[in-house]
């Protein structure tokens, strides 16, 4: 089995960065692609600052910060991923736009390239029909974010190959993550667990149950969960969670996967999570005027 000696990674946001990162630090040659250059100019600014954090805290060495650094090239030309092994696409989770986003790399990808897919939910086998290469094509889901968690959930389409698979799981590994594998079911393993978990809590605070940060104290102290479920949905992006849920409704067609009307809501607002400054719970500084209540 061939070694990985470069990546392409499409996305140049908070996972995509972090998954470039990942790879820079343990001597894979990467690209990262963002077809937003000032997103790129925050991607390079906030791996260079990761970096220096784990130096900082002795958990890398200069050496290996240094090296990762200059192995890491960002651009907005897509052509750039031509020579890259496995390319990850790390974009926005909609189907249609990662199914058009496989059709590209799947035209320009060197032939013997793996496409990979950090889907938490979309079926592999469908973006896998969008190219000419279904059994080079595998979810290779990192969790959020991909430096720090131990875990990497890997999804086998319909005609992935043995071949592929075992490339992806080495190379996971080799990031020193621990793999699950999950089959090619909406929501997969964790999302297909953890969303629902997240939507009933919408669902409580929509409800009048209890305050958001009762519901999020009561998880975190009464089933030792780090971070509320509230709290975390604000981490993941409100609109990410939305996205799932829909996911999880129409594949699987039960009424428990309906999502939230409060979570719907939330996201029709714009209110997203801590990348927006506001989502459940408010991050931005509060200068005075705005009054939000405790529900919306």
């Amino acid at each position: 089995m061939a070694e990985v000696r470069s990546i392409g990674v499409v996305g140049g946001g908070q996972m995509g960065s972090g998954i470039a990162q990942l790879a820079a630090v343990h001597g894979v040659d990467v690209w990262l692609h963002d077809t937003d250059a000032e997103a790129l100019t925050r991607a390079t600014k906030s791996i260079s600052t990761s970096i220096q954090r784990f130096v900082s805290k002795g958990q890398l060495s200069q050496e290996v910060a240094t090296g990762a650094l200059q192995r890491l090239r960002c651009t907005s030309n897509l052509e750039e991923l031509c020579s890259a092994d496995v390319i990850i696409e790390a974009i926005v989770e909609s189907e249609d736009a990662k199914k058009k986003l496989f059709s590209e790399l799947d035209k320009l990808a060197k032939g013997s390239a793996i496409l990979a897919s950090n889907t938490s939910s979309i079926s592999i086998t469908r973006l896998a029909f969008a190219t000419s290469r279904p059994c080079q094509v595998i979810g290779m889901h990192f969790m959020n974010p991909p430096p720090i968690m131990k875990l990497v959930e890997i999804v086998r389409g319909a005609d992935t190959s043995e071949e592929t698979f075992n490339l992806t799981k080495a190379l996971a590994e080799r990031f020193g993550k621990t793999v699950i594998c999950s089959q090619d079911y909406s929501g997969f393993i964790i999302n297909r667990i953890l969303m629902p978990m997240i939507n009933e809590a919408f669902f409580t605070l929509y409800t009048g149950v209890a305050t958001k940060k009762d519901i999020d104290t009561g998880m975190k102290l009464g089933t030792n969960h780090p971070m509320g479920p509230l709290e975390l949905a604000d981490f993941i992006g409100l609109d990410v969670c939305l996205s799932i849920m829909k996911v999880l409704h129409a594949g699987l067609g039960d009424s428990k996967y309906v999502p939230c009307p409060l979570l719907q809501q939330y996201v029709d607002a714009g209110r997203l999570g801590r990348k927006r400054g506001i989502g459940v719970y408010n991050y931005r500084k509060v200068t005075g005027a705005t009054n939000l209540s405790s529900r919306i």
